[in-house]
């Protein structure tokens, strides 16, 4: 198993440079988790793809209930004082530390490419360009 942060979800169902690395990493481990958060982060990012008319709203709704899917039974809470206590001893917003607080809770790593959670939880952290 393997935390994923939203942008990765995003690269799997949003064609751009980062695709096929995560296709790839689905492939090698299709165990993937989130805490309940990433729900919100994927609507905010399809949001922004309805807004520049980038994918249709059918395509969006169909995009959100199939990332829903991959993750069924993969979604967490976070406890707040876990988090806050990462938000303290980074630079990384309350919403990065939510992962990285389930990586901890999970004892597995964080699947990013966000650089500020790659240098501050070197290890809990992973970038997809390196996996």
């Amino acid at each position: 198993m393997i935390v994923v942060d939203s942008n990765i979800l995003a690269y799997l169902y949003l064609p751009c440079e980062y695709t096929t690395a995560a296709e790839t990493f689905l492939e090698q481990d299709p165990d993937w988790a989130a805490p309940i958060l990433w729900r919100s982060e994927f609507r905010n990012i399809l949001a922004g793809y309805l807004r520049r008319k980038t994918i249709s709203f059918e395509q969006a709704d169909s995009l959100q209930k199939e990332a829903e899917s991959l993750l069924e039974g993969a979604e967490f809470e976070v406890d707040s004082r876990s988090v806050l206590e990462l938000v303290r001893d980074s630079d990384c917003s309350a919403y990065d530390c939510e992962f990285v607080a389930l990586s901890i809770k999970l004892e597995t790593k964080l699947l990013t490419i966000d650089k500020k959670l790659l240098r501050a939880f070197p290890q809990w952290a992973i970038a997809l360009t390196a996996v």
